[in-house]
């Protein structure tokens, strides 16, 4: 048998699936990046909280040192607790804002993405940084859940449909998906 005998094969997908009602199905390989787990991301805040204590310590306590106010332990509502809580907070929003990400979370290329949008909107992350951060740090139990989900989301992140993910890390993923056909689709039939 001469090479040019041999038959070659089409670049058509052979169904793998046929479901009733005649439409064909075939499972289609994809990437996406992969979630990042509990421990790189509790790592990232332990160097976010590194450089906020730093940032608190160079912005706000010489000005408090000047006027002659208290910076040590004080009730929660103490100027110093407010303003630190105020840093802390603007931090995560800002930074999640303009760079997806944190400080420490550049530092282990990690960065939040919105599950619905290709970007963070204000309103997200208010509720995603604010909101939900302080629920998860409240109620710290919370935050461990994000070694359990499939997508590695914390109640913050389900609250604002967020996750983190790695940078340059993809995992394979399968998904059964309807085989389109050349000419018109005015033969498919679906079920509402």
């Amino acid at each position: 048998m001469a090479n040019n005998d041999i038959p070659e094969k089409s670049n058509v997908a052979e169904p793998r699936d046929k479901r009733p009602g005649g439409l064909e199905y075939e499972e289609v390989m994809f990437y996406e990046r992969k979630p990042a787990g509990f421990w790189i991301r509790f790592c990232a805040y332990l160097i976010d909280l590194l450089v906020i204590s730093a940032l608190a310590s160079i912005l706000l306590k010489p000005i408090f040192a000047l006027i002659g106010s208290e910076t040590g332990s004080g009730p929660w509502y103490a100027p110093f607790a407010l303003l630190s809580a105020i840093l802390f907070y603007a931090y995560f929003v800002l930074m999640t804002k303009f760079f997806g990400q944190t400080i420490g979370k550049m530092i282990f290329a990690i960065r939040v993405v919105s599950l619905q949008k290709d970007t963070l909107d204000w309103s997200t992350l208010l509720f995603r940084e604010w909101i939900g951060r302080f629920i998860s740090a409240t109620i710290l139990p919370l935050y461990f859940i994000v070694g359990f989900t499939p997508l590695k989301q914390g109640v913050h992140d389900f609250f604002a449909d967020t996750t983190v993910v790695h940078e340059q890390s993809y995992r394979q993923r399968r998904m059964m998906q309807k085989i389109r056909r050349n000419g018109s689709e005015l033969q498919e039939k679906s079920a509402f």
